[in-house]
């Protein structure tokens, strides 16, 4: 693809997932018989176009790696001007690659897995809109554009989710997600506000370039409104609630939403946005912090979690709180924040397909409790599942063990007391990941059958197969393709910077103590559900932190108590101020002027004699009234 043809077809990335969509919703049910085939035709013919514009993103210099397209005037409203413009840096490209690679893969999947549902079409079309509105989230030139984008995807995850929504489980996660996600939108909404104020744009270039002239606390502000809008697209801490919830969609949402593409998109805001991170350290300390909560919340209430896809989700939430804590470590750790997205969609798309195609042979059985021994009746699904397996506990020379070693890595580099804090989490957060991620393997291919009689499980069909396979081969090599070298460092270089700093630790050192709490966890595991029977019921007397795990560390009773009380309160209060205040002035107008009418209505008696009396008091009062004056 020429230059000129790849600044032309910039367009098409995101138009031709929308134009599927668009087909699919319009034709309605006479579509049904080959909508899923339009809906993965539109998914792969973005991926091809995105690997042509790779191709040659790639061959040109470093320094000349950026594509920019104005389409149209957007907002011509006095002093905001914006135009719907869009931009393909290395940044991007790699968004755009994944986006339309894992997402072409999900779709494939989809049309085995929802064969026999009779929502297919309506499934590929949301699917299609999912993709579109992601794409223009990482393509948007300026925060406006990306917000559109933002609110698309928190659409379409909404639709997906609630896809079944005539079970109230289906229904009520949805809208969860939808809810929540909206406390973490208007954070976005009032840096955008910030911005315009501020810099009179909220194009990036402008936004970037001027940043540096802004007062401290403009960019404090600037940083944790972004960091709030992340926390709500990326789940994390204390907007981490709705994703457990989410797995009520059918698994092939799970895969995309939970892998490569809205849960990551909050990890690009605080990349995109590195340069108002550079300059504010209150806000890289708020990410830094929020990521290592994160990533030991969620690996903790893995380890309790028997339901097979919420044990994912959980990991998941683990994984990105990595991906944040190395953003907020700043130029030190954006390459390999996003180095781990990348793996991270492989190996976590993987497992969830993995899952799914269990599901799929267990008549949609969810309890591991219930599963064991299906390494034999599953053989495909056991293979690319432990490969995935093996990736995301960080086992060399899998993919999540590169990506995940730079994390560890350069939170130790933070120095000092911060950098052993971090360094010790994550730590321990891999030593629970290789934990909660074994006893998985364990309770689900491995032990005696704990099936229920009317289970038949089987290997999946090839439309689901293939997508695990080639996601596995890039569970294996995708992280040693980007690390060995420094290539994906240096292909984000020209977009978050380069960073030199020596090692406050050998890396022999740190890769020693990593693999060694790894093996530790795998080792917990497998002494605690390996060596005997697995119950199919999950026992009563456990400790209390493994009760507070399996309900999620309270995360909905605390925002329920923080968030959703107060609220209840301060409507009621507003509607008793209202009822009291508002309402009683309208009503008591009227009221008093009745009141004031009825007793000077008393005064109209009727009678000559009254009204005659009235006048001769009057005339007398008038009379007696000018005498006294003038005697004066």
């Amino acid at each position: 693809m020429t230059e000129s043809l790849m600044l032309e077809s910039l367009w098409l990335l995101p138009t031709l997932p929308l134009l599927g969509a668009a087909i699919l919703l319009l034709v309605g049910k006479r579509g049904d018989a080959w909508g899923h085939i339009v809906g993965t035709a539109a998914a792969l013919g973005s991926f091809a176009l995105a690997l042509s514009m790779f191709a040659t993103m790639a061959g040109r210099s470093s320094d000349d790696r950026l594509v920019q397209q104005s389409l149209f005037s957007w907002v011509p409203v006095a002093e905001l001007q914006v135009d719907f413009g869009l931009q393909l840096d290395p940044l991007s490209m790699s968004f755009v690659l994944l986006i339309t690679g894992v997402g072409s893969l999900i779709h494939v999947y989809s049309i085995g897995y929802m064969a026999h549902d009779p929502g297919r079409r309506r499934f590929f079309a949301y699917l299609n809109l999912f993709l579109a509105a992601m794409l223009l989230l990482v393509l948007a030139d300026n925060f406006l554009g990306l917000y559109v984008g933002w609110e698309g995807v928190g659409l379409a995850s909404y639709l997906l989710i609630g896809f079944w929504a005539h079970k109230p489980s289906a229904a009520t996660a949805a809208k969860k997600a939808f809810l929540v996600n909206r406390v973490g939108d208007m954070g976005l909404a009032l840096a955008m506000m910030i911005m315009f104020v501020t810099f009179g744009s909220v194009a990036f270039s402008d936004v970037f370039a001027n940043a540096g002239d802004a007062s401290d606390g403009i960019l404090t502000a600037l940083g944790f409104l972004l960091l709030l809008g992340a926390c709500g697209k990326s789940a994390q801490v204390p907007l981490q609630s709705w994703l457990g919830d989410a797995m009520e969609g059918p698994t092939p949402v799970s895969a995309l939403i939970h892998a490569a593409t809205m849960v990551t998109a909050g990890v690009y805001l605080i990349t995109r946005s590195g340069p108002i991170f550079n300059l504010s350290p209150a806000a890289q300390l708020g990410v830094v912090i929020v990521g290592a909560v994160t990533l030991l919340f969620g690996a903790i209430i893995g380890c309790a979690k028997d339901e097979f896809k919420k044990a994912l989700a959980a990991s998941t939430m683990s994984q990105i709180g990595y991906m944040m804590l190395a953003a907020g470590l700043g130029p030190a750790g954006y390459a390999f924040a996003i180095m781990h997205l990348v793996t991270h969609g492989f190996f976590k798309a993987g497992l969830f397909l993995g899952a799914g195609s269990v599901m799929h042979g267990m008549n949609d059985e969810v309890n591991m409790r219930r599963y064991g021994g299906l390494r034999a009746v599953m053989p495909i699904t056991f293979v690319t599942f432990g490969l995935g397996y093996l990736a995301i506990i960080g086992v060399p020379p899998f993919a999540g063990f590169f990506s995940k070693e730079k994390i560890i890595e350069v939170a130790f580099d933070a120095g000092g007391v911060k950098g052993y804090i971090l360094g010790a989490a994550v730590l321990l957060g891999a030593g629970l990941t290789a934990y909660y991620m074994t006893r998985v393997m364990i309770m689900t291919f491995f032990g005696k059958k704990r099936w229920a009689p009317e289970a038949h499980p089987h290997e999946a069909p090839l439309s689901m197969t293939a997508p695990m396979v080639l996601l596995a081969i890039g569970s294996v090599g995708g992280g040693a393709f980007l690390a060995l070298g420094g290539r994906f460092e240096a292909w984000l270089e020209p977009v978050v910077g380069s960073h030199d700093g020596e090692h406050v630790l050998p890396v022999w050192v740190i890769t020693t103590l990593a693999l060694g709490v790894v093996a530790v966890g795998v080792a917990v595991a497998v002494l605690q559900y390996g060596r005997s029977d697995v119950p199919q019921e999950a026992p009563d007397d456990v400790s209390a932190l493994t009760v507070a795990a399996r309900r999620d560390l309270y995360g909905d009773a605390v925002n329920e108590k923080a968030l959703m009380l107060p609220g209840q309160t301060l409507t009621a209060t507003l509607v008793r101020v209202d009822d009291t205040v508002v309402d009683g002035a309208v009503r008591g107008v009227p009221a008093t002027l009745g009141r004031a009418s009825s007793r000077i209505r008393q005064l109209q008696t009727g009678f000559v004699r009254s009204y005659a009396l009235l006048v001769l008091l009057g005339a007398a009062l008038i009379i007696a009234v000018m005498l006294i004056g003038g005697a004066l």
